[in-house]
């Protein structure tokens, strides 16, 4: 079955991300269905979306879900056989979806995703030799594919979508590696080409608190994500050295009254320690 501007709703999920909003937006062909999941409570965004763009649904969560959570918020909402989930801080080329939907007819896959632009940064990851299914076109079997552009065969999917434990970082990977254990295919396509502006998706004036969030759910999910694919050991023989070295920046920070740099390390070795006790990844940036 092809992708076609019909059987598609495109999932966005923001906070705080009226910066860079319109330009995904604007980038996107109105006659598509669109869902953006708000994680707060800020309902003149919702009203502002509204009124500024057609074919264009806008939920508030009331509380800050996170990546993955949200994402299945939106998937839960959305009709259509395709979801396409995209950051807010991407956007999408010229004629990106058209060859998407051109390349899509009778191909077999579970996920399909455009190409980033820069080429220094590729959105997708290979373990083993790439297999290129058709050169001519440009297509691309691959092992992960990153999670600000992908879009999803809800079929091969149903129920378990995104991991509800993982806030963010490495939800898509665990992602592709759950679907790949079941031998469906992800594929990237060279033709179809977004631009990802990255970690501008949160006004700049949340910088601290975005970069104390980023640190402790990097640490959290990186030995929650290599325990529950690799093992326990595993994951901690990876993660350790990283969380003695966070106590003793930790410590020179203390000393020398660098406060930000105190609160980044502290962020770092607790996120680690959270998950190597096995609690809820509970952390949430303060973006009132």
């Amino acid at each position: 079955m092809q992708i076609t501007k019909d059987n598609l709703t495109i999932i966005i999920v923001t906070i705080k991300s009226h910066n860079v909003i319109d330009k995904c937006l604007k980038s996107i062909d109105p006659k598509i269905k669109k869902i953006i999941v708000e994680n707060s409570s800020d309902e003149e965004f919702v009203k502002v979306i509204k009124n500024k763009y057609e074919n264009t649904d806008c939920f508030l969560t009331g509380k800050n879900l996170g990546m993955g959570p949200g994402n299945n918020f939106g998937i839960k909402k959305s009709k259509t056989q395709y979801v396409m989930i995209l950051n807010p801080d991407t956007v999408l080329q010229s004629h990106a979806l058209n060859n998407i939907f051109d390349i899509s007819r009778n191909l077999d896959f579970a996920i399909l995703s455009p190409i980033c632009s820069d080429k220094n940064y590729p959105n997708y990851k290979i373990e083993k030799k790439i297999s290129q299914i058709n050169s001519k076109e440009n297509l691309f079997e691959v092992d992960r594919v990153d999670g600000y552009a992908m879009i999803l065969n809800k079929s091969k999917f149903e129920p378990n979508f995104f991991d509800e434990k993982i806030f963010m970082y490495l939800e898509n990977d665990d992602l592709c590696m759950r679907i790949k254990k079941l031998n469906e295919k992800i594929y990237v396509y060279g033709k179809s080409i977004i631009s990802h502006l990255g970690a501008s998706a949160v006004n700049q004036k949340y910088f601290q608190e975005v970069e104390f969030s980023r640190n402790w759910h990097w640490n959290w999910s990186k030995f929650y994500f290599r325990k529950k694919h690799y093992g326990f050991i595993n994951a901690l023989l990876l993660n350790f050295p990283t969380f003695l070295k966070s106590c003793f920046k930790c410590f020179f920070y203390l000393l020398t009254n660098n406060k930000f740099k105190f609160k980044l390390y502290f962020c770092r070795a607790s996120g680690f320690f959270n998950s190597l006790v096995g609690k809820n990844s509970w952390y949430r940036p303060r973006l009132d």
